[in-house]
């Protein structure tokens, strides 16, 4: 069987193809954005670069740097277009199956060719691509039609699976799958509640994370709760780094801040989260947040925001977790970071309840078989 992977480079992409190594299947990465070399998380899948330019002529980077009009304009006769680009790769592979990943990363780019063809098409819907796709930028006709020609359809939520029975979707659900395709549940998550000594933050604030709120929660927080926690901020965007060192209240905490842009491993992360009391995350939109769930494995307490109900399909709000009703609201995010660091006995419940959780329902060695095996429901689907 031939698989055509459609997607970004992504961590969790890379993640959720890597279970496929040793299943038997021919498996085809389409890079929708011809960015860097060949990627070596997945050495084993035939990838698909080097597309986007007719002729990678000497000094162009020199030239795009130094000359970015110029540049420019070269580009708009030198690039391929990703349609006729996807379109070459289709009649080279004869895939049996096409995986996209996110409608408007992945699938509205390639809908001119795909919209005809036979070859059954699976959806794979990320964070805020169903949620929020109005604020995104894709028009409800958009919509309609791609998720009309989608013939089978994977969620990180239930509630995205409605959203697009809403707006189109009449094809077969695959069922809710993690993102990354599930996790592996690490030693650090057995890390007794009295030693986790970190506070740690999602730093996205860019219109839709908001990374700053939380930090002026924090600040209202009294500093007698704090004082012993190390504070950690990962994926933080420029305005965060910013606000934390120009803020007189970070500068008597123990703060380490990690830049969006710059590369953390994941299982540096994992570590991380295995060592915090807190995991904290607001957003006014998402789906299924891969880090919650990897919060969750590690045993941190998750205060999470909740658009559109899909958070609480995994937190019952005062038990394993505290829910954020109102991402924008200063006041009850402190009052949740206070409430879950002075009650031990809570945290040390709710990292029992959310190990075990993640176990029965994420673990990456129960969800791998599933995951191979519906690439063999759709093909056989097909045949019928």
């Amino acid at each position: 069987m031939k698989i055509l992977t459609v997607a970004i480079p992504n961590h969790h992409f890379f993640q959720w193809v890597n279970q496929l190594e040793e299943a038997g299947y021919e498996v085809y990465w389409f890079d929708i954005t011809d960015s860097g070399p060949s990627s070596q998380k997945i050495p084993w899948v035939t990838q698909i670069k080097g597309w986007r330019l007719r002729y990678d002529f000497p000094l162009r980077s020199r030239v795009k740097k130094y000359f970015p009009k110029t540049y420019k304009y070269i580009q708009k006769l030198n690039e391929n277009a990703v349609d006729i680009a996807f379109a070459k790769a289709l009649k080279t592979i004869n895939p049996d199956i096409i995986h996209c990943f996110e409608m408007q990363l992945s699938g509205l780019p390639i809908y001119s060719i795909i919209k005809d063809i036979n070859v059954p098409l699976i959806y794979s819907s990320w964070g805020s691509d169903l949620y929020s796709y109005e604020s995104l930028g894709m028009s409800n006709s958009e919509v309609n039609n791609f998720l009309g020609r989608v013939g089978f359809l994977v969620t990180d939520c239930n509630r995205d699976k409605e959203i697009a029975r809403q707006n189109g979707f009449k094809g077969h659900f695959l069922g809710v799958f993690p993102g990354n395709g599930g996790l592996s549940i690490k030693e650090q998550s057995s890390i007794a509640t009295s030693s986790r000594k970190n506070i740690i933050i999602k730093g996205y604030d860019d219109g839709v994370g908001q990374a700053l709120v939380v930090l002026k929660a924090l600040e209202i927080v009294p500093y007698d709760v704090l004082k012993t926690f190390k504070i950690i901020i990962y994926s933080a965007d420029k305005i965060v780094e910013k606000y934390v060192n120009n803020a007189t209240f970070f500068k008597n905490l123990e703060v380490r801040l990690y830049p969006r842009y710059r590369f953390i491993d994941n299982e540096e992360l994992l570590i991380m989260m295995g060592e915090s009391a807190i995991h904290i995350a607001s957003s006014l939109s998402d789906g299924m947040p891969n880090a919650l769930l990897e919060a969750m494995a590690m045993g941190a307490f998750p205060i999470q925001s909740n658009p559109g109900g899909a958070t609480q399909e995994v937190i019952t709000d005062g038990e394993n977790g505290f829910l954020i009703k109102n991402p924008l609201d200063t006041i009850e995010i402190a009052h949740h970071i206070e409430a879950a660091l002075v009650n031990e006995g809570l945290r040390t419940r709710a990292q029992k309840m959310n190990t075990t959780f993640i176990q029965d329902h994420y673990s990456r060695s129960t969800l791998q078989p599933q995951i191979i095996a519906l690439y063999k429901e759709v093909y056989y689907k097909q045949l019928s």
